[in-house]
């Protein structure tokens, strides 16, 4: 793949991955990453502290709530939430930046995450894609191998991902994760043909006016 001519050529995609936890998400996005380098992640803000190892601007750009609280009426967040008393959200000025510099940017967030890119002004450049476990059963059996959560955590992780699930309709499009090397190949297939779509090549109406020149000059 050739990214240099796709970045001068095309307008960068907001690929959104959702899914459960436990479906596979996280794998998939760093196997795209290592398929197109040029796939970056989009670094959220948020108002909690930094925890050991994470690194400002990298893991995630650590702001004062007045700041997020700002950046909000001022229209700069794609998407912002509320959680355990902390606020998330991701600005928009990268992500606008990258989009048109033709560079793809790559979105682990849930499913009212996605509904706010998407409903977004840069709704048009978004492609979202839920994934799917197998099966509950698999879906639980995962989170236990993990052997990180006690059965009370698991328990309300499962609970949260059924409501994750309820939301597999407003994507544009959903993968069933039963085999991972195929939905990686699925996926790659996904985000190749959008990167193609009419409305992510800008030069098309430059080349259509050359066309109908040409076509007037031999009529």
């Amino acid at each position: 793949m050739n990214t240099l001519v796709e970045t001068q050529t095309r307008r960068g995609l907001l690929i959104i991955l959702s899914s459960p936890s436990g479906a596979g998400k996280s794998t998939l996005a760093g196997r795209l990453r290592v398929w197109d380098p040029a796939l970056s992640f989009s670094v959220s803000a948020t108002t909690r502290a930094p925890r050991p190892g994470e690194t400002d601007g990298e893991h995630y750009n650590f702001i004062s709530e007045a700041a997020f609280k700002s950046a909000v009426t001022e229209d700069e967040m794609l998407e912002h939430a509320h959680v355990f008393g902390n606020f998330y959200g991701s600005p928009k000025g990268p992500v606008q930046a990258a989009i048109e510099a033709g560079r793809d940017v790559l979105f682990d967030i849930d499913w009212q995450g996605a509904q706010q890119i998407t409903n977004s002004g840069l709704g048009q450049h978004t492609l979202s894609i839920f994934i799917l476990p197998p099966s509950i059963k698999e879906l639980r059996r995962r989170l236990e191998s993990r052997g990180q959560d006690t059965a009370e955590t698991i328990s309300r992780r499962m609970q949260k991902s059924w409501d994750e699930i309820s939301h597999w309709g407003s994507y544009d499009y959903v993968l069933v994760n039963d085999d991972l090397d195929e939905t990686e190949a699925r996926l790659k297939t996904i985000i190749s043909a959008t990167r193609l779509r009419r409305l992510q090549q800008p030069q098309l109406t430059e080349h259509v006016r050359r066309l109908q020149s040409e076509f007037e000059e031999q009529t």
